[in-house]
């Protein structure tokens, strides 16, 4: 079918090539690139001011523009056609178009990488999908917009490890003459030494539990779920932590919003530390990485009050609500943020600017809403760092590090 032709001018912050009809509607396109003819494309999404698409047919190609490695790269990592140096520009360039919305001046910042821009990912869930001509299952994603399966010809974003076993499997299944419909997805996880965890998702039954895994992250040795959280580019996330390290001078650190404590446990060496986690299951396994921490001597034990921890310099964690522990905030501390995309609670924002701890370092995968966020607190802190981390090449997502100072 035939369009009006569309020739993007510019990549907005959620990844996509922004173009606009002649009627002033603007258009959200998957698969293109600024300066391209884009004289066919699929919608996805019909609204009275916008449409989303995927682009189908171009012309003109852009010299960004390079051969994707996978068939069905726009659902993992939409970014395939983007020569990777001119990603790294784009990420560090979109960082300032994001905080300049939010009316904050920062030049252009470092982007940190490994330079390691496929089979990085350390964890991948996988649809399964049924071949009515081969009565087999077949590894599949999500096409990009809609809940239509598509088969994986290759898949180059995770580790090699994982995508052997996620074809041993689907060829047990098929052996066994298993049928799609039975299972929800594949989930599967591996450490750096390349030991796969994980497993098939069951439709109708609970989750089933994997066995743990362990990974050393700068000489900590941490145990974690393979469904469970925890951070899916290793190798960038301790270049972040290192960065985060250098700007840690007090003795006193809060983590907030801290998973199964990965940063305040690897940067906060010798220091009180105390961390805070909502997730009950992300809870638990703090705990059991708090104690093969550092930090445990002969005098641990749970039995201690918090105060005595601290003395102890035992990590003191805690299971609650970031904004709903605000006690913990002191002058002369560290507070470490690395909230969910939608950035951190109103509350919280309103007693760091009471409190002014001494250092706030925020990490977060959404710069829109950690920019918003370092607005409220600009009164009372100026910027002294700003760093962006790819920890996810080939995608639109963005690791942006902020350290903020108290004037």
């Amino acid at each position: 079918m035939n369009r009006e032709v569309i020739i993007p001018t510019k990549i907005v912050p959620g990844g996509q090539a922004l173009g606009e009809l002649k009627s002033g509607k603007k258009v959200f396109l998957w698969g293109a690139l600024p300066g391209e003819e884009v004289i066919d494309y699929d919608i996805t999404k019909n609204k009275s001011r916008y449409l989303e698409a995927i682009a189908t047919r171009i012309l003109n190609n852009s010299p960004w523009r390079v051969t994707p490695k996978d068939n069905v790269y726009l659902s993992t990592s939409p970014w395939q056609i983007i020569e990777y140096s001119n990603e790294l520009n784009l990420k560090r360039e979109l960082v300032v178009e994001i905080f300049r919305e939010h009316h904050i001046d920062i030049p252009t910042p470092e982007i940190l990488t490994d330079n390691k821009d496929y089979f990085y990912r350390n964890k991948m869930e996988y649809s399964l999908y049924w071949n009515n001509e081969t009565s087999k299952i077949e590894l599949a994603f999500h096409e990009r917009g809609s809940h239509r399966k598509v088969p994986i010809i290759t898949s180059s974003i995770e580790r090699p490890e994982i995508f052997n076993r996620a074809r041993a499997i689907i060829d047990e299944l098929n052996s066994r003459g298993e049928q799609a419909r039975k299972y929800q997805s594949l989930l599967l996880r591996c450490n750096k030494n390349g030991e796969v965890s994980g497993g098939l998702y069951e439709n109708n039954k609970p989750h089933q539990k994997f066995k743990n895994l362990t990974d050393t992250i700068l000489g900590y040795e941490y145990s974690y779920s393979p469904n469970g959280f925890f951070q899916i580019n290793l190798p960038v996330y301790e270049m972040a932590l290192k960065e985060i390290k250098q700007h840690i001078i007090t003795d006193k650190v809060l983590d907030l919003y801290a998973g199964v404590g990965t940063i305040g446990l690897s940067v906060a060496g010798g220091k009180q530390l105390t961390l805070v986690e909502v997730d009950k299951f992300a809870f638990e396994e703090m705990k059991k990485n708090c104690e093969q921490s550092i930090y445990k001597d002969e005098s641990y034990s749970e039995n201690k009050s918090s105060a005595e921890l601290a003395q102890a310099k035992c990590p003191v964690a805690i299971l609650a609500k970031s904004e709903e522990v605000l006690e913990y905030i002191e002058p002369e501390q560290t507070v470490i943020l690395d909230p969910p995309r939608a950035g951190c609670d109103k509350k919280l924002i309103d007693k760091l600017t009471e409190i002014k701890p001494r250092t706030v370092i925020y990490l977060s995968c959404n710069p829109s809403t950690q920019a918003r966020d370092i607005k409220l607190l600009e009164e009372v802190y100026n910027i002294k760092a700003i760093k962006v981390f790819n920890f996810f090449p080939h995608t639109p997502h963005i690791e942006n590090l902020v350290v903020l100072e108290r004037k």
